[in-house]
């Protein structure tokens, strides 16, 4: 299954140590090549020749130590990993990842890395339910790093609670989702719209938002990686374009809404992240507007369509539509009423006034609501947001 597929594999002192040569063991059956890191204090609960023998590869413990090649190893290994997983990861480990410090082996590799990064806590319950470890988590669920477990139960110090790290079968499992990608969307027929639109006053002059596109394309992204047809009505943004996605390119919210209505009978799930305006200016100067010595300039505003709406009216048996309720206030009870009002499946809300939520930022801070209930979800990226919301679109799918 992951013929050709490299994980670099940390171990950090845990007492969960012990458990890493399993997740060895399990991976070099499904044909991974596995290079393994250990902290210093890793070699005193498991010797690094246990490891040797499992991975058949030499163990990088000192950043400085010389060996016969001449590559540099925190280097290489960041470069040649497909994936790189800390298990068992320490709180100490945590905090080194999310602020930056890279002092030994394990914690410069892990800076130096692009590919994905998979952590498998393990640590008592105190320390694992500490303020500051949880806020060392979710700075590093918001840069898109992933986490499997800890799980629940009887601890090395006696303790009974969070904090025990999840079995290699799991944190296989887990490291197998990201190097195989499911395609669970294979076939389907996806529409997302995304980014803010324009409404022109005059030639050089317009109304729009703070709209950046990031959410709606991070969920093209998704979408297409899990084996959808995607197509992605965007108003005007700075981000490029997800590869295999194809592209509507709109401006104002009337061009947004004659797509939609030539588009949405032709998809399984829509998901509207688009920020259309509300308003649009009733008649657009031919010429720039000058001043009048003085005089306030006065603009004739006129309601645009509600595109959620009328894309709701034109609902076909068995599509999925999915919202969004960007709110200032009351965000629950106002994201309710657009669920019933626009005869959505799944409504996506967030205070957009939240820190780490809303326009231009790369997290989101979101509760997903249908007419079964409310799930809300901690600060995340917009990757991980995304693959949230198709697994709960395709959940009302099924």
């Amino acid at each position: 299954m992951l013929t050709g597929k490299h994980v670099v594999l940390g171990v950090t002192g845990g007492i969960a140590a012990y458990k890493a040569c399993e997740v060895v063991s399990r991976l070099r059956k499904l044909h991974a090549g596995v290079d393994v890191i250990m902290t210093e204090n890793a070699t005193k609960l498991v010797a690094p020749l246990t490891f040797e023998t499992l991975s058949c590869r030499p163990v990088c413990i000192d950043t400085f130590s010389r060996t016969e090649s001449w590559d540099v190893k925190h280097i290489s290994l960041a470069q040649k990993a497909d994936v790189m997983v800390v298990a068992p990861a320490t709180a100490n480990l945590m905090a080194k990842l999310a602020h930056g410090i890279a002092d030994d082996m394990l914690s410069t590799t892990l800076l130096a890395t692009k590919a994905p990064i998979l952590l498998a806590p393990a640590m008592n319950t105190g320390m694992w339910t500490a303020e500051v470890t949880q806020a060392n988590l979710q700075t590093l669920l918001a840069r898109g790093v992933k986490t499997v477990g800890p799980a629940s139960g009887l601890l090395a110090c006696g303790d009974n609670g969070a904090g025990r790290m999840s079995e290699p079968a799991e944190i296989v499992e887990a490291i197998v989702s990201i190097l195989c990608p499911s395609k669970d969307m294979e076939g389907m027929n996806v529409l997302v719209t995304a980014g803010p639109t324009v409404e022109r006053i005059d030639p050089v002059r317009y109304l729009t938002n703070d709209s950046s596109g990031k959410m709606g394309y991070a969920l093209a992204q998704a979408a297409q990686q899990r084996g959808a047809n995607v197509t992605l009505v965007t108003g005007p943004v700075h981000i490029p374009v997800p590869a295999g996605v194809h592209v509507i390119n709109i401006t104002s919210t009337m061009s947004l809404y004659e797509t939609m209505m030539e588009q949405c009978g032709k998809q399984d799930i829509i998901v509207q992240a688009a920020a259309p305006a509300d308003y649009r200016v009733e008649k657009t100067a031919d010429q720039k507007i000058k001043k009048q010595a003085g005089e306030p300039l006065v603009l004739k505003l006129v309601e645009n369509p509600d595109i959620a709406k009328a894309v709701g009216q034109c609902k076909k048996e068995g599509q999925i539509l999915v919202g969004f309720a960007a709110e200032t206030q009351n965000v629950l009870v106002n994201a309710q009423k657009k669920l019933t009002s626009k005869n959505l499946d799944l409504i996506v809300a967030n205070d957009v006034t939240a820190e780490g939520a809303g326009f231009g930022v790369d997290t989101n801070i979101v509760t997903l609501i249908t007419k079964e209930g409310a799930d809300a979800l901690p600060k995340l990226s917009k990757s991980e947001v995304a693959e949230r919301i198709w697994d709960k679109a395709l959940s009302l799918k099924k």
